[in-house]
């Protein structure tokens, strides 16, 4: 007789039998069965809305431990079937049926002979097709493998998109323009010591490309493997597939450089000899080289897929970001060039192991403008994870290689620079110091009224716990009645000469207080605070003007959390919910995000305006705060927006860290004349701005506008090219 035990905050849904909520850190079944017993047991798990990934144990006689352990893979329903024997002392399973909260359905059954258990799984089959099989390996000897099936009622998400995707990309008619002799892409591949089966897959990709004028070139780097060697000798190279055969061992980069001296494509691209180009690949990158006449470089999507090709992850890439791409290399594969820019600056350098293809990107892309620089989001690129490339396997000498490629690249542009860890130890932060004796003056300015508790916060932090040598602060008040504000405002202005308060009772008009304050401002850049901000680190605004280091950065956002330190300011995205909103919100202070974006430096196209750094010039160039039609809401949106438009890059960092008690003086704008006035301010934005309709360039097409942590969405048709600063109304 079965008996199964609950443990760890795992609760029978009241609402329907056989109905479990997990909702513990570690919750878990243990499935105890008798020393004689019936042979076979099934588990049938059936989640709500979610795939999970289930693990089981056998104890061995030393408890439940991660070595006697399996994964039956990932899926929202699954079916294992383990074969006990009819007779044992090992008779207790344990199962971790999901790493994350979630509600599912648990059925175990006991089968006695296999006539009955396959009666069971032709069930189960005509209830659940398709179905995949997988086997548990590493079982102890004195059990014996049986097969166990996954079952999944319909397609997984990631499975679905890449199929979408597939089927438009199948349906775009191939160039008209091309000439059939012509050669436009020549694919570089460095090998070494490949496996058969990679060689055959990746070659397969390559062939069944539906469109002409490529080129694969696989340049060996001195393959001492008798399978590889052999692979060769089977495969008669052609007129579109060339082997280069080196007869030492240089490296991939000096390896690569041999492929790409004897390539004849306009374009150049190089992969890995494990990794396979997707279905349609090469069709969409041609689209939208097509489509973009202006383009120099362009980069793709990828798609994660496991040793058997199966895919387990997806890479969603912004659109070109350089901020971001001095924190990590988010572009990598697929990377056209041009050849002739790639003669120019004289291929890959050999002595940046591990990261030499980041090196090659910050060389190739110095000097070229964002318009010229094209992301293609297509998954045209499958990235084999199997923890065996170079990069992966000697982190710490790739990391070392990024650096310094990145020290260089900044050095050349005339920037100082130092380049130090970012919130992943492994991702990077360009610290860009300072002359003590010429930092740029911030001016900041304060909104506010009464709110003593707040402003008195504020007030010490900025001027006890901030290291920045020169700003003013200019509060702008509508009205304070409150003595010990009022004190306040006394007692800091005959301290601190830098400090200032201005009076005049009005309505409360965001936009109005802060075109009154940059009116008296003195400063070379401008800092807006809102009343509710708290100081936590002393470097936060020197970290903000560091910010500006970067080419063409007219703003700079703070990363804010809430008094729970979970995040609620990662940068604003345009388009969210028609209008704009928080990216993020609610996550974890530790939380990295889409590929860690989250941990370095980014882009965005807004930032709050409860923390926002604005340089000199730019507020010259877009003008006054827009205080008709956004008093209170959505005027940091409208400003930001304003700026994008005009072709500032905005930067949001995480090394700036600052409290926000979001709203706490003026309270929600859910009733009455608040109301109403909320209501015409997001109308205003939309009227304005377009919002409903504006894919934000820091997110992606794939990614759902309803919600702060977006989801995966299926798209009805294709975006061949899209670059950081969009086409736009003036």
């Amino acid at each position: 007789m079965l008996e199964i035990i609950a443990q760890n905050e795992l609760t029978a849904d009241p609402r329907e039998s056989s109905t479990w909520l997990s909702e513990g850190d570690d919750p878990f079944f243990l499935i105890r069965f008798g020393v004689l017993r019936k042979r076979f047991v099934t588990i049938r798990l059936a989640a709500s809305d979610i795939e999970i990934e289930p693990r089981l144990y056998i104890n061995t006689g030393r408890g439940f431990r991660e070595k006697d352990s399996w994964t039956v893979g990932r899926g929202a329903d699954i079916l294992i079937i383990a074969d006990v024997g009819a007779f044992g002392t090992i008779c207790t399973l344990r199962l971790d049926p999901a790493s994350e909260p979630c509600r599912f359905a648990l059925e175990v059954q006991e089968f006695a002979t296999v006539t009955e258990l396959n009666a069971y799984i032709a069930s189960q089959k005509r209830q659940l097709s398709p179905m995949k099989e997988v086997r548990l390996a590493n079982l102890p000897r004195f059990w014996k493998t049986f097969p166990s099936f996954r079952f999944r009622r319909k397609e997984g998400q990631l499975q679905t998109y890449v199929s979408r995707m597939t089927k438009l990309a199948a349906d775009i008619s191939a160039s008209p323009s091309l000439d059939p002799g012509a050669t436009w892409l020549s694919i570089v591949v460095p090998v070494y010591n490949a496996p058969a089966r990679y060689l055959d897959e990746l070659v397969s990709s390559f062939e069944r490309q539906d469109i002409a004028g490529a080129e694969l070139i696989l340049s060996d780097d001195g393959s001492t493997s008798a399978e590889t060697l052999g692979w060769y000798s089977a495969h008669q190279p052609g007129p579109r597939i060339r082997h280069l055969l080196n007869g030492m061992n240089r490296g991939i980069a000096l390896t690569t450089n041999a492929g790409l001296e004897v390539a004849r494509g306009e374009w150049i691209t190089l992969l890995d000899h494990d990794d396979v180009i997707a279905p349609h690949g090469l069709k969409v990158i041609r689209q939208a080289i097509e489509s973009s006449p202006q383009a120099r470089f362009l980069y793709t999507d990828e798609l994660v897929v496991d040793d058997t090709l199966k895919p387990t992850g997806l890479m969603l890439k912004p659109a070109y970001d350089p901020v971001l791409l001095s924190g990590v290399n988010y572009i990598n594969h697929f990377s056209i060039y041009r050849r002739d820019r790639l003669i120019d600056i004289g291929f890959l350098r050999g002595n940046f192991e591990g990261s030499q293809d980041y090196d090659l990107l910050l060389r190739y892309l110095d000097g070229l403008a964002d318009i010229e620089v094209v992301h293609v989001p297509y998954p045209a690129y499958w990235w084999r994870r199997n923890g065996k490339t170079y990069s992966r396997i000697f982190l710490d000498k790739a990391t070392t290689s990024a650096r310094r490629a990145l020290h260089e690249h900044f050095t050349n542009n005339g920037k100082t620079n130092a380049i130090l860890p970012a919130l992943t130890e492994t991702l990077h932060r360009v610290s860009f110091p300072r002359d003590p004796k010429n930092h740029p003056k911030i001016s900041i300015i304060v909104p506010n009224k009464d709110s003593f508790d707040l402003m008195s916060t504020l007030l010490r932090g900025i001027y006890e716990e901030t290291d920045y040598p020169d700003f003013e602060v200019i509060v702008i008040d509508n009205g304070s009645t409150d003595s010990a504000t009022l004190a306040l405002y006394d007692d800091y202005a005959q301290r601190y000469p830098s400090f200032q308060f201005h009076i005049n009772v009005s309505t409360f008009n965001f936009s109005r207080a802060i075109n009154a304050g940059m009116a008296l401002a003195s400063g070379d850049h401008f800092l807006l605070l809102n009343n509710d901000i708290e100081v936590i680190a002393r470097n936060w605004l020197d970290e903000m003007v560091q910010c500006l280091s970067y080419d063409n950065v007219g703003i700079v956002g703070a990363k804010l959390l809430y008094p729970s330190r979970k995040i609620q300011h990662a940068g604003v995205i345009v388009g969210f919910g028609g209008l704009a909103g928080h990216w993020y919100l609610n996550k974890p202070e530790t939380f990295g995000g889409p590929m860690n974006r989250l941990h370095v430096r980014n882009s965005v196209t807004c930032v709050t305006g409860a923390a926002m750094l604005i340089t000199g010039e730019c507020a010259r160039k877009i003008g006054l705060w827009d205080e008709d039609n956004f008093a209170v809401a959505y005027n940091d949106v409208d400003y930001c927006f304003r700026a994008y438009k005009a072709g500032y890059r905005i930067v949001w960092t995480p090394f700036a860290c600052l409290i926000h008690h979001e709203s706490v003086s003026r309270g929600p704008d859910k009733s009455g004349e608040r109301r109403i006035r909320f209501e015409k301010e997001k109308a205003n934005l939309r009227r304005l701005h377009d919002t409903q309709d504006f894919i934000d360039p820091a997110s992606h097409p794939a990614y759902s506008r309803d919600r702060s942590d977006p989801k995966l969405i299926q798209l009805s048709s294709l975006t061949f090219a899209r670059e950081w600063f969009q086409k736009r109304k003036t």
